[in-house]
Protein backbone atom coordinates (compact mmCIF):
# COMPACT_ATOMS: atom_id res chain seq x y z
CA UNK A 1 0.00 0.00 0.00
CA UNK A 2 1.42 3.36 -0.95
CA UNK A 3 2.29 6.08 1.52
CA UNK A 4 -0.07 8.48 -0.26
CA UNK A 5 -2.93 6.04 0.28
CA UNK A 6 -2.16 5.69 3.99
CA UNK A 7 -1.77 9.39 4.63
CA UNK A 8 -5.16 10.01 3.09
CA UNK A 9 -6.87 7.26 5.09
CA UNK A 10 -6.27 9.09 8.35
CA UNK A 11 -7.49 12.45 7.04
CA UNK A 12 -10.89 11.45 5.76
CA UNK A 13 -13.23 13.32 8.12
CA UNK A 14 -14.88 16.33 6.54
CA UNK A 15 -16.05 19.59 8.01
CA UNK A 16 -14.85 20.99 11.29
CA UNK A 17 -13.07 17.85 12.47
CA UNK A 18 -11.05 17.48 9.31
CA UNK A 19 -8.99 20.58 9.74
CA UNK A 20 -9.40 21.43 13.38
CA UNK A 21 -6.49 21.63 15.75
CA UNK A 22 -8.31 19.26 18.04
CA UNK A 23 -8.71 16.60 15.41
CA UNK A 24 -5.24 17.03 14.00
CA UNK A 25 -6.38 16.64 10.41
CA UNK A 26 -5.14 18.36 7.31
CA UNK A 27 -3.31 17.55 4.11
CA UNK A 28 -0.31 18.83 2.33
CA UNK A 29 3.10 19.28 3.86
CA UNK A 30 3.11 17.95 7.33
CA UNK A 31 -0.47 16.78 6.93
CA UNK A 32 -0.02 13.00 6.72
CA UNK A 33 0.68 10.46 9.43
CA UNK A 34 3.73 12.21 10.83
CA UNK A 35 2.23 15.71 10.63
CA UNK A 36 -0.95 14.61 12.39
CA UNK A 37 1.01 12.97 15.20
CA UNK A 38 3.35 15.99 15.44
CA UNK A 39 0.47 18.39 15.92
CA UNK A 40 -1.30 16.17 18.40
CA UNK A 41 1.98 15.59 20.21
CA UNK A 42 2.61 19.33 20.37
CA UNK A 43 -0.70 19.88 22.17
CA UNK A 44 0.14 17.08 24.58
CA UNK A 45 3.69 18.32 25.04
CA UNK A 46 2.60 21.80 26.04
CA UNK A 47 0.33 20.23 28.63
CA UNK A 48 3.03 17.76 29.66
CA UNK A 49 5.46 20.55 30.50
CA UNK A 50 2.86 22.23 32.68
CA UNK A 51 1.72 18.90 34.11
CA UNK A 52 5.25 17.82 34.98
CA UNK A 53 5.85 21.08 36.83
CA UNK A 54 2.52 20.80 38.64
CA UNK A 55 3.03 17.17 39.66
CA UNK A 56 6.51 17.98 40.87
CA UNK A 57 4.96 20.87 42.76
CA UNK A 58 2.51 18.47 44.43
CA UNK A 59 5.36 16.27 45.67
CA UNK A 60 7.36 19.30 46.82
CA UNK A 61 4.30 20.72 48.62
CA UNK A 62 3.80 17.44 50.48
CA UNK A 63 7.51 17.02 51.24
CA UNK A 64 7.96 20.59 52.50
CA UNK A 65 4.57 21.03 54.14
CA UNK A 66 4.70 17.87 56.23
CA UNK A 67 7.29 15.68 57.95
CA UNK A 68 8.79 12.70 56.12
CA UNK A 69 6.58 10.27 58.01
CA UNK A 70 3.35 11.99 56.92
CA UNK A 71 4.64 12.34 53.35
CA UNK A 72 5.57 8.66 53.26
CA UNK A 73 2.08 7.68 54.46
CA UNK A 74 0.44 9.62 51.62
CA UNK A 75 2.86 8.31 48.97
CA UNK A 76 2.30 4.72 50.13
CA UNK A 77 -1.50 5.13 50.17
CA UNK A 78 -1.65 6.76 46.74
CA UNK A 79 0.53 3.94 45.37
CA UNK A 80 -2.13 1.44 46.49
CA UNK A 81 -4.83 3.70 44.97
CA UNK A 82 -3.11 3.85 41.58
CA UNK A 83 -2.61 0.09 41.50
CA UNK A 84 -6.30 -0.37 42.39
CA UNK A 85 -7.35 2.04 39.63
CA UNK A 86 -5.26 0.11 37.11
CA UNK A 87 -6.95 -3.13 38.18
CA UNK A 88 -10.45 -1.65 38.01
CA UNK A 89 -9.73 -0.01 34.65
CA UNK A 90 -9.80 -3.43 32.92
CA UNK A 91 -7.61 -2.14 30.08
CA UNK A 92 -10.57 -0.14 28.78
CA UNK A 93 -8.50 2.85 27.67
CA UNK A 94 -6.30 0.84 25.29
CA UNK A 95 -9.31 -1.08 24.01
CA UNK A 96 -11.27 2.08 23.22
CA UNK A 97 -8.35 3.68 21.38
CA UNK A 98 -7.73 0.49 19.37
CA UNK A 99 -11.31 -0.32 18.37
CA UNK A 100 -12.67 3.22 17.96
CA UNK A 101 -9.72 4.10 15.71
CA UNK A 102 -10.35 0.97 13.62
CA UNK A 103 -14.08 1.70 13.35
CA UNK A 104 -13.37 5.20 12.07
CA UNK A 105 -10.52 4.15 9.77
CA UNK A 106 -12.55 1.34 8.19
CA UNK A 107 -15.70 3.42 7.69
CA UNK A 108 -18.00 2.24 10.49
CA UNK A 109 -18.08 5.15 13.01
CA UNK A 110 -21.81 4.73 13.62
CA UNK A 111 -21.03 1.70 15.80
CA UNK A 112 -19.03 3.78 18.28
CA UNK A 113 -21.90 4.31 20.79
CA UNK A 114 -22.46 0.55 21.04
CA UNK A 115 -18.75 0.01 21.61
CA UNK A 116 -18.74 2.65 24.36
CA UNK A 117 -21.63 0.89 26.11
CA UNK A 118 -19.75 -2.39 25.86
CA UNK A 119 -16.75 -0.80 27.53
CA UNK A 120 -18.04 1.72 30.04
CA UNK A 121 -20.75 -0.39 31.69
CA UNK A 122 -18.44 -3.15 32.98
CA UNK A 123 -15.62 -0.76 33.86
CA UNK A 124 -17.96 1.40 35.94
CA UNK A 125 -19.15 -1.67 37.82
CA UNK A 126 -15.57 -2.82 38.35
CA UNK A 127 -14.63 0.62 39.67
CA UNK A 128 -17.46 0.58 42.20
CA UNK A 129 -16.49 -2.92 43.30
CA UNK A 130 -12.87 -1.83 43.62
CA UNK A 131 -13.91 1.14 45.72
CA UNK A 132 -15.84 -1.10 48.09
CA UNK A 133 -12.95 -3.57 48.30
CA UNK A 134 -10.43 -0.81 49.02
CA UNK A 135 -12.67 0.59 51.74
CA UNK A 136 -13.14 -2.81 53.37
CA UNK A 137 -9.46 -3.77 53.15
CA UNK A 138 -7.98 -0.45 54.29
CA UNK A 139 -6.65 -1.76 57.61
CA UNK A 140 -5.12 -5.01 56.26
CA UNK A 141 -3.55 -3.17 53.32
CA UNK A 142 -2.05 -0.55 55.63
CA UNK A 143 -0.53 -3.28 57.81
CA UNK A 144 0.74 -5.10 54.73
CA UNK A 145 2.71 -2.06 53.55
CA UNK A 146 3.99 -1.56 57.07
CA UNK A 147 2.18 1.73 57.66
CA UNK A 148 -0.97 1.26 59.79
CA UNK A 149 -1.53 5.02 59.74
CA UNK A 150 -2.18 4.83 55.98
CA UNK A 151 -5.58 3.18 56.58
CA UNK A 152 -7.37 6.53 57.01
CA UNK A 153 -5.87 7.77 53.74
CA UNK A 154 -6.99 4.60 51.96
CA UNK A 155 -10.58 5.03 53.16
CA UNK A 156 -10.73 8.56 51.79
CA UNK A 157 -9.11 7.52 48.51
CA UNK A 158 -11.60 4.66 48.04
CA UNK A 159 -14.45 7.15 47.56
CA UNK A 160 -12.74 8.67 44.51
CA UNK A 161 -11.59 5.46 42.79
CA UNK A 162 -14.63 5.25 40.42
CA UNK A 163 -14.06 8.82 39.24
CA UNK A 164 -10.38 8.13 38.47
CA UNK A 165 -11.23 4.98 36.49
CA UNK A 166 -14.02 6.62 34.46
CA UNK A 167 -11.84 9.65 33.71
CA UNK A 168 -9.07 7.49 32.25
CA UNK A 169 -11.47 5.50 30.07
CA UNK A 170 -13.41 8.47 28.73
CA UNK A 171 -10.29 10.50 27.95
CA UNK A 172 -8.91 7.52 26.02
CA UNK A 173 -12.08 7.56 23.91
CA UNK A 174 -11.57 11.24 23.09
CA UNK A 175 -8.03 10.49 21.89
CA UNK A 176 -9.43 7.88 19.50
CA UNK A 177 -11.02 10.85 17.70
CA UNK A 178 -7.61 12.59 17.53
CA UNK A 179 -8.85 15.02 20.20
CA UNK A 180 -5.88 15.73 22.47
CA UNK A 181 -7.14 18.81 24.29
CA UNK A 182 -9.41 16.97 26.77
CA UNK A 183 -6.50 14.87 28.06
CA UNK A 184 -4.15 17.86 28.00
CA UNK A 185 -6.45 20.25 29.85
CA UNK A 186 -8.23 17.91 32.26
CA UNK A 187 -5.66 15.24 33.11
CA UNK A 188 -2.29 16.91 32.56
CA UNK A 189 -3.05 20.43 33.79
CA UNK A 190 -6.42 20.78 35.52
CA UNK A 191 -6.26 17.86 37.94
CA UNK A 192 -2.66 18.38 39.20
CA UNK A 193 -3.28 22.13 39.48
CA UNK A 194 -6.31 21.47 41.67
CA UNK A 195 -4.28 18.94 43.69
CA UNK A 196 -1.53 21.48 44.25
CA UNK A 197 -4.00 24.15 45.41
CA UNK A 198 -5.87 21.79 47.70
CA UNK A 199 -2.71 20.31 49.23
CA UNK A 200 -1.39 23.82 49.78
CA UNK A 201 -4.60 24.65 51.61
CA UNK A 202 -4.31 21.47 53.69
CA UNK A 203 -0.70 22.33 54.53
CA UNK A 204 -1.93 25.68 55.81
CA UNK A 205 -4.20 23.90 58.29
CA UNK A 206 -1.42 21.57 59.43
CA UNK A 207 -3.80 18.59 59.26
CA UNK A 208 -2.14 15.60 57.62
CA UNK A 209 -5.40 13.66 57.85
CA UNK A 210 -6.86 15.68 54.95
CA UNK A 211 -3.93 15.13 52.59
CA UNK A 212 -5.63 12.24 50.76
CA UNK A 213 -8.76 14.34 50.20
CA UNK A 214 -6.70 17.13 48.66
CA UNK A 215 -4.90 14.66 46.41
CA UNK A 216 -7.94 12.65 45.20
CA UNK A 217 -10.73 15.25 45.25
CA UNK A 218 -10.02 16.68 41.76
CA UNK A 219 -10.84 13.33 40.13
CA UNK A 220 -14.58 13.99 40.61
CA UNK A 221 -14.91 17.18 38.49
CA UNK A 222 -12.42 15.72 35.97
CA UNK A 223 -14.72 12.72 35.40
CA UNK A 224 -17.80 14.90 34.87
CA UNK A 225 -16.04 17.25 32.45
CA UNK A 226 -14.47 14.36 30.51
CA UNK A 227 -17.89 12.76 29.91
CA UNK A 228 -19.36 16.05 28.71
CA UNK A 229 -16.43 16.62 26.37
CA UNK A 230 -16.67 13.14 24.83
CA UNK A 231 -20.39 13.66 24.20
CA UNK A 232 -19.63 16.92 22.40
CA UNK A 233 -16.87 15.34 20.28
CA UNK A 234 -19.05 12.44 19.19
CA UNK A 235 -21.93 14.72 18.22
CA UNK A 236 -19.65 16.92 16.12
CA UNK A 237 -17.63 14.12 14.47
CA UNK A 238 -18.60 13.84 10.77
CA UNK A 239 -18.81 10.58 8.87
CA UNK A 240 -15.50 9.65 7.21
CA UNK A 241 -15.13 9.85 3.47
CA UNK A 242 -15.01 6.51 1.61
CA UNK A 243 -11.44 5.23 1.54
CA UNK A 244 -9.47 6.02 -1.60
CA UNK A 245 -7.25 3.56 -3.39
CA UNK A 246 -7.27 -0.18 -2.70
CA UNK A 247 -10.17 -1.74 -0.83
CA UNK A 248 -9.87 -2.26 2.91
CA UNK A 249 -8.47 -5.57 4.16
CA UNK A 250 -10.82 -8.57 4.50
CA UNK A 251 -11.67 -7.66 8.10
CA UNK A 252 -12.60 -4.15 6.97
CA UNK A 253 -15.68 -2.09 7.75
CA UNK A 254 -18.01 -5.07 7.99
CA UNK A 255 -15.71 -6.90 10.36
CA UNK A 256 -14.93 -3.80 12.36
CA UNK A 257 -18.60 -3.15 13.00
CA UNK A 258 -18.98 -6.54 14.70
CA UNK A 259 -16.86 -5.66 17.72
CA UNK A 260 -18.76 -7.34 20.53
CA UNK A 261 -18.01 -7.91 24.18
CA UNK A 262 -15.92 -11.00 23.46
CA UNK A 263 -13.65 -9.21 20.97
CA UNK A 264 -13.35 -6.08 23.08
CA UNK A 265 -12.54 -7.78 26.36
CA UNK A 266 -10.35 -10.36 24.64
CA UNK A 267 -8.15 -7.43 23.65
CA UNK A 268 -8.59 -5.27 26.74
CA UNK A 269 -8.27 -7.68 29.65
CA UNK A 270 -4.70 -8.76 28.84
CA UNK A 271 -3.89 -5.07 28.46
CA UNK A 272 -5.51 -4.49 31.85
CA UNK A 273 -3.25 -7.04 33.50
CA UNK A 274 -0.26 -5.47 31.73
CA UNK A 275 -1.27 -2.02 32.99
CA UNK A 276 -1.51 -3.39 36.52
CA UNK A 277 1.99 -4.81 36.13
CA UNK A 278 3.26 -1.45 34.85
CA UNK A 279 1.84 0.53 37.73
CA UNK A 280 3.00 -2.15 40.17
CA UNK A 281 6.54 -1.79 38.80
CA UNK A 282 6.37 1.95 39.46
CA UNK A 283 4.75 1.71 42.89
CA UNK A 284 5.93 -1.58 44.38
CA UNK A 285 9.32 -0.06 45.16
CA UNK A 286 7.67 2.61 47.31
CA UNK A 287 5.62 0.01 49.16
CA UNK A 288 8.56 -2.37 49.72
CA UNK A 289 10.88 0.41 50.86
CA UNK A 290 8.19 1.57 53.30
CA UNK A 291 7.70 -1.98 54.57
CA UNK A 292 11.43 -2.68 55.02
CA UNK A 293 12.94 0.70 55.95
CA UNK A 294 9.98 2.86 56.97
CA UNK A 295 7.95 5.79 55.66
CA UNK A 296 10.86 8.25 55.72
CA UNK A 297 12.94 6.07 53.35
CA UNK A 298 9.87 5.65 51.10
CA UNK A 299 9.52 9.43 50.95
CA UNK A 300 13.17 9.76 49.83
CA UNK A 301 12.68 7.07 47.17
CA UNK A 302 9.47 8.73 45.93
CA UNK A 303 11.14 12.13 45.65
CA UNK A 304 14.11 10.67 43.79
CA UNK A 305 11.87 9.02 41.21
CA UNK A 306 9.65 12.03 40.51
CA UNK A 307 11.83 13.16 37.63
CA UNK A 308 10.80 9.97 35.89
CA UNK A 309 7.18 11.12 36.05
CA UNK A 310 8.14 14.33 34.24
CA UNK A 311 9.81 12.23 31.55
CA UNK A 312 6.75 9.99 31.31
CA UNK A 313 4.57 13.01 30.64
CA UNK A 314 6.82 13.95 27.73
CA UNK A 315 6.70 10.39 26.40
CA UNK A 316 2.92 10.25 26.75
CA UNK A 317 2.68 13.45 24.73
CA UNK A 318 3.91 11.49 21.73
CA UNK A 319 2.32 8.15 22.61
CA UNK A 320 -1.19 9.53 23.06
CA UNK A 321 -1.01 11.18 19.64
CA UNK A 322 0.66 8.21 17.94
CA UNK A 323 -1.50 5.41 19.38
CA UNK A 324 -4.61 6.23 17.37
CA UNK A 325 -2.63 6.70 14.16
CA UNK A 326 -0.78 3.41 14.61
CA UNK A 327 -4.09 1.58 15.07
CA UNK A 328 -5.40 3.17 11.86
CA UNK A 329 -2.29 2.27 9.87
CA UNK A 330 -2.19 -1.31 11.09
CA UNK A 331 -5.92 -1.68 10.38
CA UNK A 332 -4.95 -1.25 6.72
CA UNK A 333 -1.87 -3.44 7.05
CA UNK A 334 0.52 -0.59 6.24
CA UNK A 335 3.56 -1.81 8.17
CA UNK A 336 5.95 0.44 6.28
CA UNK A 337 4.24 3.64 7.39
CA UNK A 338 3.77 2.29 10.92
CA UNK A 339 7.48 1.47 11.03
CA UNK A 340 8.38 4.96 9.84
CA UNK A 341 6.16 6.48 12.52
CA UNK A 342 7.88 4.21 15.07
CA UNK A 343 11.30 5.52 14.05
CA UNK A 344 10.31 9.17 13.90
CA UNK A 345 8.54 9.02 17.25
CA UNK A 346 11.59 7.42 18.85
CA UNK A 347 13.74 10.35 17.70
CA UNK A 348 11.12 12.70 19.13
CA UNK A 349 11.19 10.86 22.47
CA UNK A 350 14.96 11.38 22.63
CA UNK A 351 14.52 15.05 21.80
CA UNK A 352 11.91 15.49 24.53
CA UNK A 353 13.33 13.43 27.39
CA UNK A 354 17.13 13.39 27.16
CA UNK A 355 17.36 17.17 27.78
CA UNK A 356 15.66 16.48 31.12
CA UNK A 357 17.51 13.39 32.30
CA UNK A 358 21.09 14.25 31.24
CA UNK A 359 21.33 17.49 33.28
CA UNK A 360 19.58 15.78 36.19
CA UNK A 361 22.46 13.31 36.41
CA UNK A 362 25.08 16.08 36.42
CA UNK A 363 23.20 18.16 39.00
CA UNK A 364 21.56 15.41 41.06
CA UNK A 365 22.40 16.89 44.53
CA UNK A 366 20.92 20.25 43.56
CA UNK A 367 17.76 18.66 42.14
CA UNK A 368 17.16 16.58 45.27
CA UNK A 369 17.68 19.61 47.51
CA UNK A 370 14.48 21.06 46.01
CA UNK A 371 12.47 18.63 48.15
CA UNK A 372 13.93 19.99 51.41
CA UNK A 373 16.17 18.81 54.20
CA UNK A 374 16.74 15.08 54.36
CA UNK A 375 16.21 14.45 50.63
CA UNK A 376 19.59 15.46 49.21
CA UNK A 377 21.27 12.49 50.91
CA UNK A 378 23.50 10.00 49.08
CA UNK A 379 20.50 7.66 48.93
CA UNK A 380 18.28 10.29 47.32
CA UNK A 381 20.98 11.32 44.85
CA UNK A 382 21.65 7.68 43.99
CA UNK A 383 17.98 7.04 43.25
CA UNK A 384 17.81 10.06 40.95
CA UNK A 385 20.93 9.07 39.00
CA UNK A 386 19.85 5.44 38.52
CA UNK A 387 16.32 6.30 37.42
CA UNK A 388 17.53 9.03 35.05
CA UNK A 389 19.98 6.64 33.38
CA UNK A 390 17.25 4.01 33.01
CA UNK A 391 14.94 6.53 31.36
CA UNK A 392 17.62 7.52 28.85
CA UNK A 393 17.69 3.91 27.69
CA UNK A 394 13.91 3.62 27.68
CA UNK A 395 13.49 6.65 25.41
CA UNK A 396 16.22 5.38 23.08
CA UNK A 397 14.26 2.16 22.46
CA UNK A 398 11.04 3.97 21.61
CA UNK A 399 7.39 3.11 22.18
CA UNK A 400 7.61 -0.57 21.30
CA UNK A 401 5.13 -1.43 24.06
CA UNK A 402 2.49 0.80 22.44
CA UNK A 403 3.15 -0.48 18.91
CA UNK A 404 2.86 -4.07 20.12
CA UNK A 405 -0.51 -3.23 21.68
CA UNK A 406 -1.83 -1.42 18.60
CA UNK A 407 -0.81 -4.46 16.54
CA UNK A 408 -3.20 -6.51 18.68
CA UNK A 409 -0.49 -8.45 20.55
CA UNK A 410 -1.87 -7.73 24.01
CA UNK A 411 -0.94 -11.17 25.35
CA UNK A 412 2.68 -10.55 24.39
CA UNK A 413 2.45 -7.16 26.00
CA UNK A 414 1.11 -8.81 29.16
CA UNK A 415 3.91 -11.39 29.25
CA UNK A 416 6.56 -8.68 28.85
CA UNK A 417 5.17 -6.62 31.72
CA UNK A 418 4.73 -9.61 34.01
CA UNK A 419 8.38 -10.58 33.44
CA UNK A 420 9.42 -6.98 34.14
CA UNK A 421 7.37 -6.93 37.34
CA UNK A 422 8.86 -10.24 38.45
CA UNK A 423 12.36 -8.86 37.90
CA UNK A 424 11.49 -5.74 39.87
CA UNK A 425 10.01 -7.58 42.86
CA UNK A 426 12.77 -10.20 43.07
CA UNK A 427 15.52 -7.60 42.86
CA UNK A 428 13.73 -5.34 45.37
CA UNK A 429 13.59 -8.21 47.86
CA UNK A 430 17.29 -8.85 47.33
CA UNK A 431 18.56 -5.26 47.22
CA UNK A 432 16.30 -3.12 49.43
CA UNK A 433 17.35 -4.64 52.78
CA UNK A 434 21.01 -3.85 52.04
CA UNK A 435 20.88 -0.81 49.77
CA UNK A 436 17.56 0.81 50.73
CA UNK A 437 16.06 3.26 48.21
CA UNK A 438 19.01 2.86 45.81
CA UNK A 439 18.39 -0.89 45.72
CA UNK A 440 14.77 -0.28 44.79
CA UNK A 441 15.92 2.11 42.04
CA UNK A 442 18.29 -0.52 40.62
CA UNK A 443 15.46 -3.06 40.61
CA UNK A 444 13.22 -0.59 38.80
CA UNK A 445 15.93 0.09 36.21
CA UNK A 446 16.20 -3.65 35.52
CA UNK A 447 12.43 -3.85 35.04
CA UNK A 448 12.53 -0.92 32.61
CA UNK A 449 15.22 -2.71 30.59
CA UNK A 450 13.18 -5.93 30.40
CA UNK A 451 10.02 -4.07 29.42
CA UNK A 452 11.74 -2.27 26.55
CA UNK A 453 14.11 -4.91 25.18
CA UNK A 454 11.51 -7.68 24.75
CA UNK A 455 9.21 -5.63 22.44
CA UNK A 456 12.27 -4.58 20.45
CA UNK A 457 12.96 -8.22 19.55
CA UNK A 458 9.30 -9.15 19.06
CA UNK A 459 8.51 -6.26 16.72
CA UNK A 460 11.57 -6.95 14.62
CA UNK A 461 10.55 -10.57 14.15
CA UNK A 462 6.81 -10.06 13.57
CA UNK A 463 6.38 -6.68 11.86
CA UNK A 464 9.93 -6.21 10.62
CA UNK A 465 10.26 -2.78 12.28
CA UNK A 466 12.79 -1.23 14.64
CA UNK A 467 13.31 2.24 16.19
CA UNK A 468 16.79 3.01 14.82
CA UNK A 469 17.50 5.38 11.95
CA UNK A 470 19.54 8.43 10.93
CA UNK A 471 17.04 10.50 12.88
CA UNK A 472 17.77 8.45 16.00
CA UNK A 473 21.53 8.99 15.66
CA UNK A 474 21.17 12.71 15.01
CA UNK A 475 18.81 13.26 17.95
CA UNK A 476 20.99 11.26 20.35
CA UNK A 477 24.23 12.98 19.29
CA UNK A 478 22.72 16.46 19.59
CA UNK A 479 21.24 15.75 23.02
CA UNK A 480 24.51 14.29 24.31
CA UNK A 481 26.37 17.37 23.12
CA UNK A 482 24.07 20.11 24.42
CA UNK A 483 22.64 18.47 27.53
CA UNK A 484 25.36 15.96 28.38
CA UNK A 485 28.70 17.57 27.55
CA UNK A 486 27.71 21.19 28.24
CA UNK A 487 26.19 20.57 31.72
CA UNK A 488 29.06 18.21 32.53
CA UNK A 489 31.61 20.91 31.68
CA UNK A 490 29.70 23.58 33.61
CA UNK A 491 29.43 21.31 36.66
CA UNK A 492 33.17 20.56 36.52
CA UNK A 493 34.20 24.19 36.09
CA UNK A 494 31.56 26.06 38.11
CA UNK A 495 30.38 23.46 40.61
CA UNK A 496 26.84 22.14 40.95
CA UNK A 497 25.11 25.21 42.35
CA UNK A 498 22.08 27.05 40.92
CA UNK A 499 24.25 29.50 38.91
CA UNK A 500 26.09 26.67 37.22
CA UNK A 501 22.84 24.88 36.34
CA UNK A 502 21.36 28.11 34.95
CA UNK A 503 24.40 28.65 32.75
CA UNK A 504 24.36 25.04 31.56
CA UNK A 505 20.68 25.15 30.63
CA UNK A 506 21.02 28.52 28.91
CA UNK A 507 23.99 27.44 26.79
CA UNK A 508 22.65 23.97 26.11
CA UNK A 509 19.14 25.21 25.39
CA UNK A 510 20.32 27.80 22.87
CA UNK A 511 22.46 25.28 21.04
CA UNK A 512 19.69 22.71 21.19
CA UNK A 513 17.10 24.99 19.61
CA UNK A 514 19.48 25.94 16.82
CA UNK A 515 20.30 22.29 16.17
CA UNK A 516 16.63 21.30 16.08
CA UNK A 517 15.98 24.04 13.54
CA UNK A 518 18.81 22.79 11.34
CA UNK A 519 17.61 19.18 11.68
CA UNK A 520 13.89 19.93 11.37
CA UNK A 521 13.49 18.13 8.02
CA UNK A 522 15.48 15.08 9.09
CA UNK A 523 13.46 14.86 12.32
CA UNK A 524 10.22 15.61 10.41
CA UNK A 525 9.25 18.52 12.64
CA UNK A 526 7.89 20.63 9.75
CA UNK A 527 4.34 19.62 10.69
CA UNK A 528 4.67 21.87 13.76
CA UNK A 529 5.54 24.94 11.70
CA UNK A 530 3.22 27.42 9.97
CA UNK A 531 2.73 26.40 6.35
CA UNK A 532 4.71 29.41 5.04
CA UNK A 533 7.83 28.23 6.92
CA UNK A 534 7.79 24.56 5.98
CA UNK A 535 9.67 24.91 2.72
CA UNK A 536 12.38 27.26 4.00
Amino acid sequence: MSRERTAGSGDRPRGRAAGSAEDGGGRGPGGGSIGKVARGGAVNMAAAVAGAALNLGVVVAVARGFDQGSAGLLFSATSVFLIASAVAGLGTGSGLVYFLARLRALGAPEHAPRLLRTALGPVSAAALAGSAALLAAADPLARLIGEPGAADHLRLLAAFLPFAVVTDAVLAATRAYHAMRPTALLDKVGRPLAQLLLIGAVAGTGSGALLALGWAGPYLPAAVLACLWLHRIMRAAPAPEPPAGPAPPPDGAAGASRVGAREFWGFSLPRSAAAVAQIAIQRSGIILVAAVQGAAAAAVFTAGTRIMVAGQFAAQAVQFAAGTRLAELLAYGDRAEAGRLYQVSTAWLICLTWPLFLPAIAYAPLVMAVFGDGYGTPAGVGVLVVISAAQLGSAALGMGDLLLTMAGRTFWNLANNVLALAANVVLCLLLVPAAGPVGAALAWAAAIAVRNLLPLVQLRRTLGVHPFSRRWAAAAAAALLWFGAVPGACAALLGTGPGSLTAALALGGAGWLYTLWRLRRLLELDGLLPRRLRTR
